[in-house]
């Protein structure tokens, strides 16, 4: 099984190296991204814990802990709150939609790698052609249509665990925005229930709301670096 993978990728010529180098980005960046969002603490948190944390922010802990405590530290309104939220959200996210973006990239570079190894490859079969006679055309041609054909093959076979891995990761992304929208929502709720208006717990399947596109100025807190 070794030697046959190894004859299909000498086959390939040089345009395999490329597509191996591009496996390695591919999976590295994509393993790093799914781990950091499947580390992140609201995954393993029970959200009476952090309802609790919204209430009594010093008894928080971790990352979460730390954004109740920003979010609620000096501020005098709930749109304060909404604020501070929007901050963290543009402190967290786009680190995120930024490595989701260079792996989309390596995804739709591999079949593009293996397409320029299907021209190389022409090249050398017409190249055979054009050569005349002689028992060495028949080698030329096999090895002018190995490289046409076996290098958009491994980009196919790169590509495709890859567009798994990029649904994988998006849905991961999507609970983190999903949890901190119901925590700015829990929190805002609560500030404004202690000025005696109704408390309204929200529901567990609210909608998740865009990301919004304008924030107030990031404050350096700690805690709240990207993963």
């Amino acid at each position: 099984m070794i030697e046959k993978t190894l004859q299909i990728w000498s086959a390939g010529g040089w345009v395999m190296w490329p597509l191996l180098a591009l496996a390695i980005m591919m999976f590295f960046t994509a393993v790093r991204l799914w781990s950091s969002l499947g580390a992140r603490q609201h995954r393993r948190l029970d959200e009476h814990q952090w309802m609790e944390w919204v209430k009594r922010p010093e008894k928080g802990e971790g990352e979460v802990g730390e954004i109740i405590r920003y979010v609620q530290d000096e501020v005098a309104t709930a749109e304060e709150i909404s604020t501070r939220f929007a901050e963290v959200s543009a402190k967290t996210l786009p680190p995120i939609d930024r490595q989701m973006q260079t792996l989309g990239t390596f995804v739709a570079a591999a079949p593009l790698v293996g397409l320029l190894g299907t021209v190389f490859g022409m090249l050398v079969t017409f190249q055979a052609l054009s050569s005349g006679g002689g028992g060495q055309i028949t080698e030329a041609m096999a090895a002018g249509i190995s490289q046409a054909l076996f290098p958009p093959e491994v980009g196919l076979c790169i590509a495709l665990p890859g567009l798994i891995f990029v649904q994988l990761i998006k849905r991961r992304r999507q609970e983190f925005e999903a949890f901190l929208t119901r925590l700015e929502s829990y929190t805002v709720q609560w500030r404004r229930s202690q000025t005696g208006l109704p408390f309204l717990t929200p529901p567990p399947d609210a909608p998740v709301p865009a990301v919004r596109e304008t924030a107030a100025p990031l404050l350096a807190q700690p805690g709240l670096q990207p993963a």
